[in-house]
């Protein structure tokens, strides 16, 4: 790691060909630290050559590789995309080579937060009612019935966090049996379970492929008290089925308020990582921050749920070699060749273009912004790899595969069990979900004071020599302990997260 000091430039790794650039330097500085004379105007968190680097030879960040020259490079001119170029290659999967235990911490020393514990042991963060639709058919449904449930008419109901529905736009014109059917159901059913939520409806059309019985059976859903469901083509239509919905809701209410929060142990958490709008600081302040908080929390048996499959591609290696077995790794290797043959199959590639915004930040491709990525994870075993919205049955650090579009990873990871989601951003994405909240962490402290009311985390602060990475990871860790204890984050006082729920469409529309 880094050494902080007020050098405009920053080296990662002895053995890096490329030093990052701390804040905007200008052509002709001379920076005699590095003894060097920069050839470029550079921005803050790109990178510049620290020594003259050939046509043809790795470039190295972090003492990894991230592409080759596409020319000959001089000593600080400016590295980017334009005389860098992506460069595939072997990557020795090494499979448990850097496994190392986890020194975990016993019962009676694990950090605790206020919870709320449903019947069946599990635990909550937040108290939603949540309104699912089998089929975009019933969407409108939804959310008029959502819609009635204003802050006016569950003022009587304190402890109820709110009504929100969760619409979507598949579950028919679809193939079925299919791995998109199978997807959508598994997210749903996800949603329906999820502790976060006190009671569930679901509400379909009636003619849909998702047909909403099947569904609740396929799933091992059990309608009662806490899941009703409705028909709109059996109840009576759109204004007949909103009316009975909203009776439904009004039934549910008592019981979903008659709950309490009390001290349990931060082994019933369960994180979901996210990255978005990342730039050249992301990978040294926000993302090992966040990993090495990852890193606390498994030591005290909680979870983290790392995902966005493509934006871990050219660093997996960092992962196999902590997998707890050849299999896990394995699994994990098999996803990245499911990816490569979905989007050879969809006309796309797997190692796309970066986008704009991680482009303008410093990040030159996808093995860079990868790089980073993949330190959301910290440092513990890999303990298991899940297909998108699988139930998470595995403490410690697990990956989910998903998309790298980060509502859709989301909604994935929340299906699959995460009840808080930390989420880095270099550029300031905006971003909230329900029911499990988001926490915002900024990577750099321009971006943090230019966005403040949606960032809750400063992570700028590392690279502005204030705190260490371990110190950060610490900070991180008392916020989630907090805003899992029911402290509002800044995307819920914002109220986003009605319209994040973004599953994973995969298949061929028909």
């Amino acid at each position: 790691m880094y050494t902080a000091t007020r050098s405009p430039l920053i080296r990662l790794h002895a053995n890096d060909n490329v030093l990052v650039v701390r804040e905007p330097i200008a052509l002709g500085q001379l920076l005699p630290e590095f003894d060097l004379r920069m050839r470029a105007q550079v921005p803050a968190g790109h990178k510049i050559a620290a020594r003259r680097i050939a046509q043809g030879e790795p470039v190295k960040k972090y003492d990894t590789v991230i592409g080759a020259a596409s020319r000959d490079i001089e000593a600080g001119e400016h590295v980017h995309g334009h005389n860098l170029e992506l460069v595939d290659f072997y990557r020795d999967p090494g499979f448990g080579l850097d496994v190392r235990p986890v020194d975990y911490l016993p019962e009676d020393q694990r950090a605790r937060f206020m919870g709320i514990v449903r019947p069946d042991g599990r635990v909550a963060t937040r108290n939603f009612i949540g309104i699912l639709s089998s089929v975009n058919c019933s969407s409108t449904v939804i959310k008029q019935i959502a819609a009635h449930f204003t802050p006016e008419r569950l003022a009587a109901y304190p402890n109820v966090d709110g009504v929100v529905a969760f619409a979507q736009t598949s579950g028919c014109g679809m193939s079925s049996p299919s791995e998109h059917f199978d997807v959508l159901r598994r997210t749903i059913a996800g949603y329906a379970r999820h502790p976060n939520l006190a009671a569930a409806l679901i509400v379909g059309l009636g003619c849909e492929r998702n047909q909403v019985a099947d569904l609740v059976g396929s799933q091992g859903l059990a309608p009662g008290e806490r899941l009703r469901t409705f028909v709109m083509q059996d109840t009576g239509g759109t204004r007949a089925t909103i009316e009975a919905g909203i009776r439904a809701i009004e039934a549910m209410l008592p019981a979903a308020n008659d709950v309490k929060r009390e001290p349990v142990s931060a082994a019933h958490l369960k994180i979901g990582l996210e990255c978005g709008g990342s730039d050249g600081f992301s990978g040294i302040t926000a993302n090992p921050a966040l990993g090495a908080t990852m890193d606390i929390l498994v030591r005290h048996d909680g979870t983290a749920i790392l995902s966005e499959t493509p934006e871990i591609h050219g660093v997996e290696f960092m992962l196999t070699r902590r997998a707890v077995s050849p299999e896990v790794g394995q699994k994990l290797l098999d996803r990245l060749a499911w990816w490569e043959s979905y989007t050879r199959g969809h006309n796309g590639q797997f190692n796309g273009v970066v986008g704009p915004g991680n482009q303008a930040g410093g990040l030159a491709n996808i093995f860079e912004k990868s790089l980073g990525s993949a330190m959301k994870g910290g440092t513990t075993p890999l303990q298991a790899v899940y297909e998108y919205a699988e139930p998470i049955d595995q403490a410690g650090f697990v990956f989910m595969d998903s998309p790298g579009y980060d509502p859709v990873a989301t909604t994935g990871q929340i299906a699959s069990g995460a009840n808080l989601i930390c989420f880095t951003t270099g550029r300031g994405s905006m971003f909230g979900s329900k029911p499990a909240p988001t926490l915002k962490l900024a990577s750099n402290t321009p971006m943090f004071k230019r966005l403040e009311e949606d960032m809750d985390i400063n992570c700028g602060v590392v690279v502005d020599g204030e705190l260490s990475i371990e110190q950060m990871g610490q900070r991180i860790f008392e916020h989630i302990l907090c805003a899992a204890s029911g402290e509002p984050t800044k995307s819920e006082q914002l109220g986003l997260g009605d319209h994040e729920f973004v599953p994973w469409h995969m298949g061929i529309v028909s």
